[in-house]
């Protein structure tokens, strides 16, 4: 079950909301709509799904209903038609307690302002929201303390807003946000009012904090690099409607219309396709603990290869045997490949970006291995397969 789930939302502006849908319904546009009713269409008909633990990033220029989206998934602006699930519950059914309940316990929101208290200090305005909860100040000041460090600002609590950075005050803003301990992170623009060198910065933290906290996070930006760098998935809105879901790689290679396919054009695709991407499944690796130089040798001949990655008992990368190796360990008489095997190699992860490994496959003859997190192995890069996946998305 996804745990975020919208159906076919609508959200209109004006004095008889109610009457503009059908009119939407049968193909007007956002302008039509205007010329003729004097009513704004902030979303029109939209429905997505955001899984547990993803970052899904909705952007879109200037007016295309983004951040009216995500504030109606909380509902700080009230959807006009649809549904909004959270964990199965219809949230558009909740009356104002209910709500207050689902906000408290389940969404955390970042702003793009920083929105900070001037007159309190890092640590009281990161506490707010657990203040207004009713928490304890004991376990308040731990829980904010804890917050902080996260965001790398220990040190800072007894400071004021108007001492900190752009970026500082940002980490803020999120630190008292996690601190809350939300499942879900609803972050309007919020790396947009920074300073380039700053933005990239935070954008890097939030994939790291990411990385060990494993939040449900909607992101609106109107910025592609910022959308291609932090989003497992995309919604690209235009006019207030979801014109194309899909992953980075879905929207730059298949764009589903001339609109997507203009605002994508000027992206250098071989920052965004990845090794997972590119890689093919290994067809044979030895293993220490079963494998000898007869057996590996066996398998190097079955697939027509010189050299076989080695994995150990947890299936984690350890090495590399050649065949002029394991040849070498047959006619010694040995049995154990760790003998012969390399275990100093080049490896990358499933994230490294294809301009990166154009530079390692340059001059490189034999396989590159993929892994993952925990140092298995998910695949590998022959030059080949790298030259021929980006020819095929249009790469020269």
């Amino acid at each position: 079950m996804p745990k975020i789930r919208v159906e076919n939302l609508y959200k209109i502006f004006g004095p008889n909301p109610h009457k503009i849908i059908p009119m939407l319904e049968k193909g007007a546009t956002k302008d039509e709509v205007m010329e003729k009713s004097r009513h704004g269409v902030g979303v029109n008909n939209a429905s997505f799904t955001v899984n547990e633990g993803e970052i899904v990033v909705i952007m879109g220029l200037s007016g295309s209903g983004k951040s009216t989206l995500v504030r109606c998934l909380n509902r700080l602006i009230e959807p006009t038609g649809g549904k909004i699930f959270i964990d199965g519950e219809d949230i558009t059914a909740l009356d104002k307690e209910e709500l207050r309940k689902v906000r408290q316990k389940k969404l955390g929101m970042v702003f793009q302002n920083f929105a900070l208290y001037p007159h309190r200090t890092v640590l009281k305005n990161t506490e707010y929201g657990l203040e207004i909860g009713n928490v304890d100040p004991e376990t308040r000041r731990k829980k904010a303390m804890e917050s902080l460090e996260l965001v790398g600002l220990s040190g800072w609590e007894d400071s004021y807003p108007s001492q900190l950075s752009g970026g500082m005050q940002q980490r803020v803003g999120l630190a008292r946000a996690l601190a809350l301990d939300p499942d879900i992170l609803l972050m309007d623009e919020a790396f947009s009012a920074l300073d380039p060198l700053i933005r990239r910065d935070m954008q890097d933290e939030l994939i790291n904090l990411q990385e060990s906290m494993h939040k449900t996070i909607v992101f609106i930006s109107h910025d592609l690099d910022e959308a291609l760098k932090l989003g497992d998935r995309i919604v690209l809105m235009k006019d207030g409607e979801i014109v194309q879901t899909g992953t980075p790689e879905e929207i730059l290679t298949e764009p589903a219309n001339d609109y997507v396919r203009r605002f994508v054009q000027d992206v250098d695709i071989t920052k965004v396709l990845t090794a997972e991407s590119i890689m093919k499944k290994t067809e044979a690796v030895a293993y220490c603990k079963n494998d000898g130089p007869r057996a590996s040798l066996r398998k190097m001949r079955k697939n027509n290869i010189s050299n076989l990655f080695v994995l150990d008992e947890h299936h984690k990368l350890i090495g590399v045997v050649s065949a002029a190796d394991c040849a070498r360990l047959v006619e010694e008489g040995g049995r154990d490949l760790r003998t012969v095997m390399r275990t100093e190699f080049q490896s990358v992860n499933l994230d490294s970006p294809a301009q990166e490994l154009f530079n390692i496959m340059q001059d490189r003859t034999t396989p590159l291995p993929v892994i993952d997190e925990n140092n298995r192995l998910k695949g590998v890069i022959v030059r080949g397969a790298l030259i021929g996946a980006l020819a095929e998305r249009g790469v020269n």
